[in-house]
């Protein structure tokens, strides 16, 4: 696999994004997502220069990390079951499926045990997917004002995952009616929410282009997703 031509290809094409907007490249981050993929795949991306990766599930991840290089940041991006709060407070730099009062409170609990504060983004739900997790976009600010007043957690601003489409174009509303609402949260909140993490493979150019500063790429820099063969736990995730 040619990680460093992906890499290559990826950066440039983030950098003209940018560039069509007026953007700095340095203003957008990409994170390696690596769902199913080896530690030696993550490793490789390390060796190149990608620091952020996201993880889609806990019970992956508690195999996966030990494996991986040190100083790393790790990003848990998947649906987030309650019962995997301890490890994923463990495991994670952020949470960024944080998608209701009730998680965030289960959250906030084991964070207070390990003496940490978790960061978190809220993921919404712009589309209204039936399939999809995820607040609705008009209890966003309500639940927001909630969490925040959770200690333990720090909201750095918020994820959505766009419906799909082979056409990117038309996941441009669902990113441009994020980038509004977290403009409306931080009206609300009285203070910045630096993040919106938006933009796969598929479609992460046109997610730059409305406000990115995260985008989640798998495919295009792992290329196809291998099953994954590590020994796994038998609690399921």
């Amino acid at each position: 696999m040619d990680y460093e031509g992906n890499l290559r290809v990826i950066t440039e094409r983030m950098a003209i994004a940018c560039g069509k907007v007026g953007r700095t490249p340095d203003s957008v981050r990409l994170m390696g997502v690596t769902k199913g993929q080896q530690a030696a795949a993550v490793s490789a991306m390390a060796a190149l220069g990608v620091k952020l990766f996201g993880e889609n599930k806990v019970q992956e991840a508690k195999v996966k990390l030990p494996l991986c290089p040190s100083r790393l940041t790790w990003h848990m991006i998947g649906h987030l079951q309650s019962n995997k709060c301890r490890d994923a407070v463990h495991l994670f730099d952020m949470i960024e499926g944080v998608d209701s009062l009730a998680l965030a409170e289960e959250l906030e609990k084991c964070a207070k045990n390990k003496g940490k504060v978790q960061k978190i983004l809220l993921e919404v739900n712009v589309a209204g997917e039936a399939s999809k997790f995820g607040m609705r976009a008009g209890e966003v600010e309500t639940t927001l004002m909630k969490i925040n007043a959770l200690p333990h957690l720090e909201i750095h601003g918020l994820m959505t995952i766009a419906p799909y489409s082979p056409d990117p174009e038309r996941a441009r509303g669902c990113f441009s009616r994020l980038r509004e609402l977290k403009a409306k949260c931080e009206q609300t909140l009285g203070a910045p929410l630096p993040e919106l993490s938006m933009g796969m493979s598929g479609d992460f150019e046109v997610a730059i282009e409305e406000g990115a500063t995260i985008v989640r790429i798998g495919t295009a820099l792992f290329g196809a997703r291998p099953k994954w063969s590590a020994v796994k736990s038998s609690e399921e995730d």
